[in-house]
């Protein structure tokens, strides 16, 4: 790819290089270059010039990169897409102007700053194996759609995916999507919006069977049934038409989360009885106000902040309380266990805690980049340093370690120059070093190293 440039730096070095830093010690751009790659063990010689310009270069080609990076990862171990796993995040910019990319919209982290959005894909095995961005105020349910059928066609992938997403992407496109491409979904559904007749069955004590954790206390109960479930599309003309697919719908009450979701529901209840106590503006209530009714004080209908009255909405809160702590889970595929369904789904906490370990590990935001492709390169750097951690973490360390536990390893493990071929190391003792130094047979222990020892090190290969 470096061949059509005119780069005078090799960009596979700069790419590796940022990469390291980012995980080591995440830091801008300017710093990065300033104190971080300067003391990488063979890190190359770059100006802040040439990051830019490899951002920008590997930001107009991320598409390319990723496919790359999957093609290598496929040959050495096996990328499984029998499920594939969705969601999207979006990273906010401390910027009041918006542009073409950054736009304001609905921010994960409720700011008014304007957002880039960002879909990941996993495979089977958590390992990322898609990315797509898109402005801020772009809805998130098509980009599901952009993501699988771009990585179908790129990586030649002809067999069935089952597309687990939340309920933020279940929609009657994305559905009927799936359908048509011969694949497959597990979402989750809104139990608060299900007709009057389904949430009757979800309330209904009928056919509910236990699961018991070890002890014999009760993690959640089960149920389910298949049916064909109305959904409303627009066809080629426009116009909305209802249409039926056939579904398994597994529900699902969790004790614990019904507590919490009590919990919660009593707190915004508590703090909108206070507010409408000192007669506060509709606009002072946030997110407490769909348990509060305003009405128009003034007879003439005219509605301010000062003429609105505030009750407290009873019914609103009842049927919440109802319903807290169920879940409910649709799919296609109505052949699997129930509780196979509900594992599967369960398993996007992995995506969860990739967007985590990007937002707070990685120091993904703010983001003080300008340009479109910059911006991009940033954040493929940060999806390339997930990508990595997880082969590290699934593929080569199966799963042994958790993810804090490795990034601690890496930023933790220093060596200090004495002489010409000597290094002391700076490592603590820890479980995790004595179980790495086993598994590796590396020196992670020793005091004094040699520079054969740290280039065993750098070169070690699992």
């Amino acid at each position: 790819m470096q061949s059509v440039t005119e780069y005078q730096f090799n960009a596979y070095d700069l790419l590796s290089s940022l990469i390291y830093a980012r995980t080591v010690c995440p830091a801008s751009k300017h710093k990065t270059f300033e104190t971080v790659i300067p003391k990488l063990c063979e890190s190359g010689d770059f100006s802040l010039a040439q990051i830019y310009s490899c951002l920008e270069y590997i930001g107009s080609e991320y598409e390319k990169i990723i496919e790359i990076y999957n093609h290598q990862v496929s040959n050495k171990y096996k990328v499984d897409t029998s499920h594939t796993y969705f969601d999207c995040t979006n990273f906010y910019f401390e910027i009041d102007k918006e542009d073409e990319f950054r736009r304001k919209g609905p921010s994960k982290e409720n700011r008014k700053d304007p957002i880039v959005g960002m879909g990941l894909l996993l495979d089977a095995n958590q390992i990322p194996i898609g990315m797509k961005l898109f402005p801020g105020n772009e809805s998130e349910k098509p980009v599901l759609r952009d993501v699988i059928d771009g990585l179908k066609k790129k990586n030649n992938i002809n067999g069935k995916t089952i597309q687990v997403a939340d309920k933020g992407l279940n929609c009657a496109e994305n559905i009927k999507h799936a359908i048509e491409s011969g694949d497959g979904y597990i979402f989750s559904k809104s139990v608060k919006q299900l007709p009057r007749t389904e949430k009757e069955w979800v309330l209904l004590d009928n056919d509910y069977t236990d699961i018991k954790d070890a002890a014999g206390n009760v993690m959640y109960r089960i149920k389910e049934c298949t049916d064909e479930f109305p959904y409303k599309l627009k066809n080629e003309s426009g116009k909305t038409v209802t249409v039926k697919f056939k579904e398994k719908r597994v529900v699902t009450y969790n004790p614990t989360l019904a507590k919490k979701k009590l919990y919660e529901i009593n707190k915004l209840v508590e703090k909108a009885r206070e507010l409408s106590t000192y007669h506060a503006k509709k606009s002072e209530y946030g997110e407490c106000s769909k348990y509060v009714l305003f009405k128009a004080k003034s007879k003439a209908g005219e509605i301010t902040d000062e003429d609105i009255v505030a009750t407290i909405n009873t019914s609103a809160i009842e049927e919440d309380k109802k319903l807290a702590g169920y879940n409910l889970i649709v799919t296609s595929e109505t052949y699997l266990s129930s509780e196979y369904i509900y594992s599967a789904y369960h398993n996007l906490w992995r995506i969860e805690e990739s967007f985590k370990v990007m937002k707070s590990q990685l120091d993904a935001r703010p983001v003080y980049l300008q340009k479109k492709e910059t911006i991009t390169g940033h954040f493929l750097i940060c999806y390339l340093s997930v990508l990595l951690l997880r082969l590290l973490q699934f593929k080569e360390l199966n799963n042994e370690f958790s993810t804090e536990e490795i990034m601690e390893f890496a930023r933790s493990f220093k060596v200090v120059k004495i002489s010409d071929r000597k290094y002391i190391n700076l490592l603590r003792a820890s479980d995790l070093i004595n179980r790495l130094a086993i598994k590796t047979s590396l020196p992670l222990k020793n005091y004094y190293l040699n520079l054969t020892d740290i280039k065993n090190v750098l070169n070690h290969r699992f």
